[in-house]
Parts: structure tokens; sequence; C-alpha cells
């Protein structure tokens, strides 16, 4: 199994754990000139939740932690394109990270601020 396939389980995994915790999903790996966001969801308050889904292997670093801050500038600026394509504003919205490792799901919420 390549890596891509690896992601792509690893986000549906993200998917149908957002969707058991009452998130709607908005959408899936919107993506600009300047990157992607694996998933767009909205929370049951309405909050719009920008979500990077990381995979890794067993005994690996935990992913949580690989969202460096130029990354983290690369998510915001295609949030905020997102945003402005779908004319949403005066929205609350967030960035989390959900890490899956071995089919379990690490959900870490407002993993960096921004807008």
């Amino acid at each position: 199994m390549n890596t891509r396939e690896k992601g792509r389980i690893g986000e549906n995994r993200a998917v149908e754990y957002l969707l058991g915790k009452g998130y709607t999903i908005v959408s899936r790996n919107f993506q600009t000139k300047a990157g992607e966001i694996d998933c767009i969801a909205q929370d049951m308050d309405g909050t719009f939740v920008f979500v990077e889904v990381k995979s890794a292997r067993y005994g690996s670093r935990n992913p949580l932690f690989s969202i460096t801050p130029s990354k983290q500038k690369n998510l915001i600026r295609v949030a905020r394109r997102y945003m402005m394509e779908h004319k949403i504003v005066n929205k609350p919205c967030r960035f989390d990270v959900i890490a899956v490792v071995k089919g379990e799901v690490e959900h870490l919420k407002n993993a960096f601020i921004s807008m």
C-alpha cells in the first residue's frame, strides 16, 4: 500500500469519527494552488472546522506534532480562500488535527489559532 492509499484510509477513518461525534462534513480535499485541506466540517454549534488529518505507522512519532508553523500558515491561507469562495462571513471557525494510528483516532481541537 502506498502513502497516498494510507492517507486516504486515514482520512476516511477521521471522517467516520467526526460523523460519529455529530459533525456535518461540508467538504473533503478542498484544493487551491496554495494547498489542500483534508476535511471541512461543521460541529453541532455551527463552527466551521478545518481538519488536517495525519496518519502514522505504529511506533512512529505522534503525527499531532507534525504540523509545522509553515504548514499552519498554508492551512490558514487555504481556509481563508474557502471562506471567501463560499461567502462565509461572521462565522466561527477553528483548526483541528486528527491523528490516525493503527485505526485509532486522536482529535486535537483548536490545534492552532488564526482567524
